[in-house]
């Protein structure tokens, strides 16, 4: 089958196969916007697998998106939509994505507290009465949508005005998408709670189809796409982020984090991210297998 090289990210390539689009995902992994130059063996396959895990269930669910067909061990082969920019799309565009992100958040957690301690959010904003003292990893009252752009180079939040017009949206297909993005989270809750995990909080990205009605590509409920927590040690009063969390703890404990930011903060040229050593890695391969089966519920045997 031939196919072109469209987009090699730090952990995905897309593959142009036509009038369709091949996802690879790779075993890099990255921390602090670094790859490392160390490879964690199934972690491509287990984050492949849990995002055909969630397509399947949501078409069950009468939720469109793009997915077509899984390629073993990583691969997976999705429809094919137009990147439009914001200035040609309109209100009539059909089969191009949406360039907008949607963040839905049922924890306060990640930047959402760093903006809160800020005071760049405010309790109300986030549904609690006034004089409330937000906390991290309290639970928020509802679920807490925002909105980013999707192809500019750095993203930045936007309200629902903004997005509105950057996207050509109506406000009825917006609410459309907000309804269709509470009910997979709600499905991710419903499935991963049992097997001790707590879904706090994950992206979305979104596209038009042929008719303008919406649908969800890219990938999504992945542990590099979505915050995890353990239940059981969150009940303990402990929040820590599964899946990359272990490798970024091994970079503080070198060191390596406190050189790196203190040579951005100077402007200064960054040093380069070691190797991890072998014990770490494959604790790391351990971590993504053991996410993969709390996420989907299968136990994991290689398709290699």
């Amino acid at each position: 089958m031939d196919r072109k090289l469209l987009m090699k990210g730090k952990v995905k390539a897309a593959y142009d196969l036509g009038d369709r689009l091949e996802f690879r995902f790779t075993d890099n992994i990255s921390v602090f916007d670094k790859v490392i130059p160390t490879l964690i063996p199934f972690k491509g396959e287990t984050l492949c697998r849990e995002g055909v895990f969630w397509f399947e269930r949501a078409r069950k669910m009468g939720i469109k998106n793009h997915f077509l067909s899984y390629e073993p061990p990583s691969g997976m082969v999705v429809k094919k939509v137009d990147i439009l920019q914001p200035e040609v799309i309109t209100k009539s565009s059909r089969n191009c994505l949406i360039p907008l992100e949607f963040i839905c958040r049922w924890y306060v957690a990640g930047s959402l507290f760093d903006r809160v301690q800020a005071g760049e959010v405010s309790a109300q904003d986030l549904g609690f009465p006034a004089g409330h003292k937000v906390k991290f990893a309290e639970p928020l009252p509802d679920a807490f949508v925002e909105v980013s752009t999707k192809l500019e180079k750095t993203d930045r939040l936007l309200d629902r005005e903004s997005a509105l017009e950057l996207s050509q949206l109506t406000p009825a297909e917006f609410e459309d998408v907000v309804e269709m993005i509470l009910k997979i989270d709600q499905d991710i809750k419903r499935n991963v709670e049992p097997r001790g995990l707590i879904h706090v909080d994950g992206k979305k990205e979104l596209a038009f189809d042929e008719d303008r009605s919406p649908m969800v590509v890219d990938v999504y409920g992945t542990a590099d796409e979505d915050r995890f927590w353990d239940k059981a040690r969150y009940d303990e009063g402990e929040s820590v982020d599964l899946s990359k969390e272990f490798v970024r703890q091994h970079y503080r404990k070198t060191g390596y984090k406190e050189a790196l930011y203190a040579a951005r903060a100077a402007g200064t040229e960054e040093p380069d991210i070691p190797a991890l050593p072998e014990d770490v890695v494959q604790r790391t391969c351990q971590i993504y297998i053991q996410l993969f089966e709390m996420i989907t519920g299968e136990k994991f045997a290689s398709k290699t």
